[in-house]
């Protein structure tokens, strides 16, 4: 759904690349993450694919359209989630995205069934610039919706929002996979990027440094480690034993065996430790 072959763009228009040789590939149906620290350049790629800026080199098609040539049908296929909150404030709900909807020339959504869909039908007469920033974002979100897209771009959807709003837009980005469209999302949570992707690509200073399924990445850079808790001496001790090495898995086996063991947790890497182990700087 989604060809890239070797991506660069400069702002400077010279070899400072804020990306640089980025190569991928999204399947349709698939949630792909697309992960890595402020200035990386994700927020750069999804603004090449989208046709918000130039493509300057490389090779980039979506649905088999060439991106370079802008084409006005990838347009109608395309629904873009931003960071920050692009509505008409002085707008209601409702009539923010009857607007959007009139700027397609395919079928669209019911405005008031996609403010239904995210929960927004009891604030759809309401002004968007009284909207709290996690409605603000679900309106954002309703909007790129907007024209039954195939493809979502969604950019930190969640970014700042409070646990209840954050859990919220993970359902409904589920549940819109679960129609078959395909998602791009960038983003420098990596919880949320465990929690929704089928792959991720890391990407530091414009360059991919690491691409796979979040399972396969921790097995191919974590540690497999077991933090056990026991008994001894009427006091309670903690050791974190690695299940791979020969000596700590007798060791395990010898407190299980001997029923001192009150507590056991695996532990697996995060894939901000991952991303950390691989790039060798933090996600801020």
């Amino acid at each position: 759904m989604i060809h890239v072959r070797d991506l660069h763009h400069s702002y400077t228009h010279d070899a400072r690349y804020a990306v640089g040789g980025v190569t991928f590939d999204v399947a349709e149906g698939e949630i792909f993450g697309f992960l890595g620290p402020n200035g990386a350049g994700k927020s750069t790629t999804q603004k090449i694919l989208t046709g918000v800026i130039p493509l300057q080199r490389g090779e980039a098609t979506i649905a088999g359209m060439d991106v370079r040539r802008r084409p006005a049908r990838m347009r109608n296929l395309i629904g873009v989630s931003f960071e920050q909150p692009n509505v008409y404030m002085r707008l209601t709900g409702y009539e923010n995205l009857a607007f959007f909807a009139s700027l397609f020339d395919v079928p669209t959504e019911d405005p008031m069934s996609l403010l239904r869909t995210v929960g927004l039908e009891d604030a759809a007469q309401q002004r968007a610039g009284t909207y709290s920033k996690g409605m603000q974002q679900r309106l954002v979100l309703a909007r790129a919706l907007i024209n039954r897209p195939r493809i979502l771009f969604l950019d930190e959807p969640v970014a700042g929002l409070d646990p209840a709003s954050s859990r919220h837009i993970v359902n409904l980005i589920r549940e819109i996979r679960q129609g078959g469209v395909t998602v791009f999302l960038t983003t420098h949570d990596m919880h949320v990027a465990d929690t929704l992707c089928d792959r991720v690509a890391f990407i530091n200073e414009g360059r991919i440094a690491a691409m796979d399924s979040p399972r396969a990445l921790k097995l191919a850079y974590g540690q497999q480690l077991a933090e056990v808790e026991y008994r001894t001496d009427g006091s309670v001790v903690r050791e974190v034993l690695s299940l791979v090495d020969e000596e700590n898995a007798r060791r395990l086996n010898a407190l299980i065996m001997n029923r001192q063991v009150e507590t056991i947790h695996s532990q697996e890497a995060s894939l901000e430790d991952i991303f950390i182990r691989v790039t060798g700087r933090e996600l801020a």
